[in-house]
């Protein structure tokens, strides 16, 4: 018996624990060979549970049935010389590249201080680093792979600090620019057949994320503190369903809420449960899809 995605080669960035891990998780469950990377390879390396390693055997598990398995490679997305051998291990071992989820994101220690960005270290550049930069360098990889096969899907996880204040000024623009950078891949993309998105994720109850609840849920912005959360595996779900569309090229540029998309496919959390979009609180995308708009300019 094989899933949906059988057969199909994936990449997902920071998957050791978070939304990497749920995305990753999904895609070996739909039969995918999934690449994950991440930095933590034992468990204390991080004082949060998981490593990469630990995620690409729970990949294999879940997908016993569907024919999807998970490959661990430990990869420092700060690192170019490491991530051109990430890409060419994938190559040699696969000899393509289908979906690449750039989840991979550095954050601050200081991200929950309320201090205006002058009275933080110019160190959380390292944010921009490792969240968009690192953003734009996979994506450059895929790219190269994608266009000699004609197809492929690559997915920038983002958030409604595209266009809302979060946490300070690095974090929102870091934000901002990886959706802008969806939209001016897919049109230089398009005439290859690959599509390129921005999903938002609203509040996902990643093990960072209830550890901040549990101990400075005051520092937090009202607006995710204040929502209900999605699962780790939401956005994986909405992902999967994403790669199956064979329309997708259609959706090429934009940026999209996850639960929204969530909605139109009909996917729902683990546990039944439908996400809300918090549009209404925190703003809608500015990009829509190029085929949509009409912009095919240079």
């Amino acid at each position: 018996m094989s899933g949906p995605l059988h057969g199909e080669v994936a990449l997902v960035t920071g998957a050791s624990r978070g939304i990497g891990k749920g995305i990753a998780l999904v895609l070996a469950e739909q039969g995918a060979c999934v690449y994950v990377t991440g930095r933590t390879v034992k468990e204390g390396d991080y004082y949060l549970p998981g490593t990469v390693g630990g995620t690409a055997a729970e990949c294999d598990a879940r997908g016993r049935e569907s024919g999807g398995s998970g490959i661990a490679v430990a990869c420092d997305h700060n690192d170019d010389q490491a991530v051109a051998e990430l890409f060419e291990q994938i190559e040699r071992e696969q000899g393509r590249l289908d979906i690449l989820v750039n989840s991979a994101t550095q954050l601050s220690d200081d991200l929950l201080e309320p201090k205006p960005f002058f009275e933080k270290p110019l160190s959380n550049l390292e944010m921009w680093d490792v969240g968009m930069r690192s953003y734009y360098v996979c994506s450059w990889h895929a790219a190269r792979m994608m266009a000699k096969q004609k197809s492929g899907l690559i997915v920038m996880i983002s958030g409604y600090t595209g266009v809302t204040y979060t946490y300070g000024v690095l974090f929102s623009a870091t934000k901002s620019t990886v959706d802008r950078i969806a939209r001016d891949m897919a049109i230089e993309l398009e005439p290859y057949d690959v599509a390129t998105i921005s999903l938002w994720q609203g509040l996902t109850l990643t093990e960072k994320a209830r550890d901040n609840l549990a101990k400075m849920a005051d520092k937090m912005t009202n607006s995710v503190a204040g929502q209900k959360g999605s699962s780790v595996e939401h956005p994986g779900r909405v992902i999967a369903a994403l790669a199956q569309d064979p329309a997708i090229m259609d959706r090429s540029g934009g940026t999209y809420i996850t639960a929204e998309i969530g909605d139109e496919y009909g996917v729902t959390d683990i546990d039944g449960s439908r996400i809300e979009s918090a549009r209404e609180k925190r703003g809608g995308p500015l990009w829509g899809p190029i085929r949509e708009n009409n912009y095919h300019g240079r």
